[in-house]
């Protein structure tokens, strides 16, 4: 309860990291509480097109050039949103735990060929290497999250490395390795949960890099074509950019909060989770 309390204290010096965290729930209750209180299909046209927000109350947020519910499509959106960057990330720490462990555990040759693997991934842009991806398979969810955690691994397997090449000198691992304990354990349960901490600050980060990414992707039409998303409700709306702003506003500023939200969150975990600034 202790350390739990002086956590929760650490996080809550920062105003910005109690905004953030402020505008995450209430999106997180928009994506998952949504669309049982404000039901209805985002691809259906229910409407007539171009009504601009607040002109028909029973479409507060308007509707866009074929008639369908912005409101339900931002809805509907937020939830596509969180999960593929939360996916996304899972997957990509996932892949970056293993691979940083590895290397920074058995250093040598394999830590040689792990980093030179992960250069290779370094050198590639992210968001052109994704496209390839996302283009070279069929658009879906699943595949689009294989296509971000593909391009966002390698920072965290730089970051576990260091840590594990950090902790690898340390007395209690030694012991660990004399007293016989296997490897696996060794990395799993005693340097492993020593890079907690870097790690949650990391993946908050490249949730918000992750929902960034699917925006692009799907404004380019690379998106999952059965779900709605921010950023295929921004891709419809370019179009129809001078006529109709709000149709790219509306969801552009959903994307621009949920991003900065994260950002302040990830900002304030830092702090709290750094032991030295306690």
């Amino acid at each position: 309860m202790i350390a739990r309390a002086t956590f929760w204290q650490r996080f809550c010096r920062y105003p910005t990291a109690i905004v953030g965290l402020v505008i995450l729930v209430l999106v997180m209750a928009v994506a998952f509480v949504g669309p049982i209180v404000y039901g209805g299909d985002p691809w259906a046209m229910v409407a007539a097109p171009f009504i601009w927000p607040g002109q028909d109350p029973a479409y507060p947020l308007g509707s866009d050039s074929m008639g369908r519910d912005v409101l339900s499509g931002l809805i509907h959106g937020a939830r596509v949103s969180l999960f593929i960057g939360v996916a996304a990330t899972c997957a990509a720490v996932l892949i970056g735990v293993l691979v940083g462990s590895a290397a920074g555990y058995f250093r040598g040759l394999i830590d040689d060929a792990l980093m030179r693997f992960t250069e290779v991934f370094q050198t590639i842009p992210n968001f052109l290497f994704a496209i390839v991806l996302v283009a070279i398979f069929q658009p879906s969810i699943t595949v689009i999250c294989f296509a971000i955690a593909v391009v966002s691994w390698p920072p965290v397997a730089r970051l576990v490395r260091g840590q594990f090449l950090t902790l690898r000198q340390r007395a209690f691992v030694e012991s660990c390795v004399v007293i016989g304990m296997s490897t696996p354990r060794i990395i799993f349960t005693q340097i492993l949960p020593n890079c907690v901490a870097p790690i949650i600050v990391t993946a908050s980060i490249m949730v918000a890099t992750a929902i960034l990414l699917e925006a692009g992707l799907s404004f380019l039409g690379l998106g999952d074509p059965n779900v709605m998303s921010w950023g295929a409700m921004i891709g419809f709306g370019r179009q129809s950019l001078r006529t109709a702003w709000y149709l790219a506003a509306i969801p552009g500023i959903a994307i621009q909060l949920t991003v900065l939200a994260i950002s302040f969150v990830g900002e304030g975990l830092n702090d709290a989770l750094n032991p030295r600034l306690g």
